[in-house]
């Protein structure tokens, strides 16, 4: 017995704990005892509410909360408990202030699906009930307006401060009357929220003296509002809604989608009580953004969407196309205003319509100045087209003016008012022709010459007059001479062709050349074109060639006079060679850069200049590294080596150029020593490389072998002991294309003769190489089953031939 009481004192600690932190979680002294998993829904709105009464945050109150026992990790549930609230809740509440009245206001939120969009999108005013992104949903964050009509389904929040208190949250009952204690019934249906309050407050007056003698105060909220319903007749979604009493005709209209496929956007009627209370025109919003017929919505209200009674067409070019609604009375510009108007392409002469009889199509043109007059019929089509691509009054002047440009054309004007407006001729201005290309009646062109001279001065013959569409064309002198050039080359900064002036001369040029290089010599070459009126037989000679030498005290030659088309060559002097450098590099004495002394420098005479070999160098390791010069690639790349379309040609040059790079000379030393002028002991070019490799005695073997490895050397031991060494060859290897790779870098491949086979001799320091077996096709079984039936048809054939 005392565990069940135990329990149940137990169980009424726990209930009340919870329920003093959901009804004052900033009063309770004790808060350790919380478990927020165990709260309920409606205590976290009630904890939520009391922080907005008390004007802070869930982060204001943690160090309240925390001083009072609460554990960090249940105010994290807590916090994140209210957090959750506040995204998933069913209620959005505003609170505003007008004059001395506190509005609260708590709508739930009514959602629905979004309605199929209207099947004809080019109705003009679809747009705005098509769109998602609009919505006319009334914004229940701003204070609830003064002149809000209380009825049932409003909650007000009563409230009496000071000397006496009172709070509660009094609903509006179906009759319209509110209940407050002591007080009594008051009747608020159909009053505004500011002379309701007014009324409370004189009936609570009565009950609280404190509140008449001004000691307590009262306040008057209005903490929820109500929902009410409304009809949409004809829309594109019709039915019954659900919405904020303060919700308005638009907002009713976009939930159901706007008006249906045949609806009309200009007569919507609202219905209340049985009566029309206004006609709704869309247009009148969308064309001025007037929102007078968006008045606010009352319970039972309909709102109804009959057809239309007529529509057209307006395309081409105007800034909004489309269907639009038209009333009686609205004429073409009303259409146009609706539209926008024309677009900046737009011919606006005259537009064209066409209208239905009872029985057939007509056409009619509209002027301008019917446009204010003309009343469209449904189902007219109006077509804007397009202005044309011509001038009325184009003219054009090009050539050697300050502007040439197209200027504006006027009846009577000639030659010389263009060449005025165009501000007069350049100074490179052929004054005795000019032409005019003309366009003729019959669409061809003609050619008018002017003597422009003869024009500028007066001369009336001469001043043609001018017609619509001529582009009058002044010649430069500058287009009939020749340009002229004279050629540089050999031993100059910057040779080329460069332009030719009077009285140019020699020494002209080679100052606008820059100057001779260092290794210009003094002879200089001119060659010159022969010109002559008649062919000599007996002279071969093309050019007339001029051979000079430039000396300081040669003033004259300097100032040799160049003529057009000239071509100079500076000539390099007979010995001028820049230092050549080589390189020696591993098993030397003195390895390093060394400049090549003569034309003829060899192998031994560079290593014999670094002091000779080391004790540790290998005789059979020496090879020079020769650069792949650019000249070589090109010779390649000269020489076509297509074969079968692989462009063998081109990936040689490239490997050449991007990845081998240098060349490899194998030099045999032993031979050199003996004999200085063995084939071994080449010359020398600048950027070789000699390259003496140290003593090794191993031997690597590589390629499609079992195992990659360097076997030490054993002299005798031939070439088949070291493939055996790393086991063998793979199942991919191609033995008898096997070869090695000597130090020096020379290699040597394996020889078969009749059933014999040799494979070269193996040194130290080398690298046998085993190579992939290329991939063969096999053939199938069916290209087999193939040959055998053509092998026994042959063989049936023969033996049928000797029967």
């Amino acid at each position: 017995m005392k565990k069940i009481i135990t329990v149940i004192i137990l169980f009424m600690t726990f209930f009340q704990t919870s329920t003093i932190i959901a009804q004052d979680i900033l009063k309770g002294n004790d808060l350790s005892t919380i478990k927020v998993d165990n709260l309920t829904s409606n205590e976290i709105d009630k904890i939520k509410s009391q922080l907005a009464n008390s004007q802070i945050s869930i982060d204001q109150a943690e160090p309240m909360v925390l001083s009072k026992g609460m554990s960090p990790m249940e105010f994290a549930k807590l916090k994140a408990r209210l957090a959750s609230s506040t995204i998933n809740s069913n209620n959005v509440s505003s609170t505003g202030t007008v004059g001395d009245i506190t509005v609260a206001t708590d709508q739930n939120v009514v959602e629905y699906n979004s309605p199929k969009k209207n099947d004809d999108i080019l109705v003009f005013g679809s747009e705005l009930f098509d769109n998602p992104s609009l919505n006319f949903a009334q914004d229940l964050k701003l204070a609830t307006p003064v002149n809000y009509i209380l009825g049932p389904g409003d909650e007000l929040q009563i409230a009496v401060y000071g000397v006496q208190e009172f709070n509660s949250n009094i609903a509006v009952t179906a009759e319209g009357k509110i209940s407050i204690q002591f007080v009594g019934q008051i009747s608020v249906s159909g009053m505004t929220i500011e002379a309701a309050t007014q009324k409370i407050k004189g009936a609570i007056a009565k009950v609280y003296g404190t509140v008449k003698s001004g000691q307590s105060q009262v306040s008057v909220t209005l903490s929820k509002i109500r929902t009410i319903k409304v009809t949409v007749i004809g829309g594109n979604q019709p039915g019954n809604y659900s919405v904020s009493s303060l919700a308005t005709v638009f907002n009713a209209l976009h939930l159901a989608g706007g008006p249906g496929k045949n609806g009309s956007y200009r007569n919507i009627e609202l219905i209340r009580n049985n009566k029309v209370l206004r006609k709704i025109d869309v247009y009148r919003f969308l064309v001025k953004g007037d929102q007078a017929d968006n008045i606010g919505l009352r319970d039972n209200d309909v709102i109804r969407i009959p057809a239309y009674s007529q529509r057209v067409v307006l395309s081409g070019e105007v800034k909004r196309p489309g269907i639009f609604e038209m009333k009686n009375g609205e004429t073409f510009s009303d259409l146009l205003s609706f539209a926008s108007g024309f677009n900046e392409f737009a011919y606006t002469a005259s537009v064209n319509v066409e209208q239905k009889t009872g029985k057939e199509f007509k056409v009619l043109d509209i002027n301008e100045e019917n446009y204010s007059s003309y009343i469209p019929k449904s189902g007219d089509v109006f077509k804007v087209s397009r202005i044309l691509d011509r001038f009325e009054n184009r003219i054009k002047i090009e050539g050697a003016v300050f502007r040439p440009d197209t200027y504006s054309f006027k009846e009577g004007m000639r030659v010389s008012d263009l060449v005025t407006k165009a501000e007069g001729l350049k100074e490179d201005a052929y004054t005795k022709r000019a032409k005019i290309i003309r366009l003729k009646s019959d669409l061809t062109s003609e050619i008018v010459n002017v003597d422009l001279n003869a024009a500028l001065k007066g001369d009336l013959n001469a001043n043609v007059e001018l017609k619509r569409e001529d582009v009058f064309t002044i010649y430069s002198v500058l287009e009939f001479r020749e340009e002229y050039k004279i050629s540089i080359d050999g031993e100059v900064k910057n040779p080329g062709k460069y332009p030719y002036y009077e009285n140019l001369t020699l020494n002209d040029l080679i100052v606008q050349v820059g100057g001779f290089t260092g290794s210009a010599s003094k002879r200089v070459e001119i060659a010159r074109m022969i010109k002559s009126d008649s062919i000599k037989e007996n002279d071969s000679k093309r050019v007339e060639v001029f051979n000079l030498e430039l000396t300081p005290e040669n003033e004259q030659i300097k100032n040799f006079p160049l003529e057009p088309f000239d071509v100079v060559n500076i000539r390099r002097l007979a010995v001028y060679e820049k230092p050549s450098v080589v390189k020696i590099s591993g098993s030397v004495v003195y390895p390093g850069n060394y400049v090549l002394a003569n034309k003829k420098e060899s192998v031994y005479s560079i290593v014999m200049r670094a002091g000779g070999l080391t004790t540790d160098a290998n005789f059979q390791g020496l090879k020079i590294k020769r650069p792949i010069k650019s000249d070589q690639i090109e010779d390649i790349e000269n020489v076509s080596i297509n074969v079968n379309g692989d462009n063998s040609q081109e990936k040689l040059s490239k490997k050449l150029e991007d990845e081998i790079k240098f060349a490899t000379i194998p030099v045999n030393w032993e031979k050199i020593v003996k004999d200085k002028d063995h084939y071994s002991n080449v010359t020398l070019f600048g950027g070789d490389e000699i390259i003496v490799s140290k003593f090794n005695e191993g031997v690597k073997i590589v390629g499609n072998v079992l195992l990659t490895s360097e076997i030490p050397y054993r002299k005798n031991k031939n070439f088949n002991y070291y493939i055996d060494a790393v086991g063998g060859i793979d199942s991919k290897g191609w033995k008898k294309k096997a070869y090695i790779i000597y130090p020096n870098g020379k290699a040597a491949v394996a020889k078969s003769f009749l059933f014999f086979k040799s494979y070269p001799k193996v040194l130290p320091d080398s690298q046998i190489v085993v190579p992939t077996k290329p991939e063969t096709d096999k053939m199938s079984s069916g290209e087999l089953v193939s040959i055998a039936s053509v092998v026994t048809s042959l063989a049936l054939l023969i033996v049928t031939a000797f029967k």
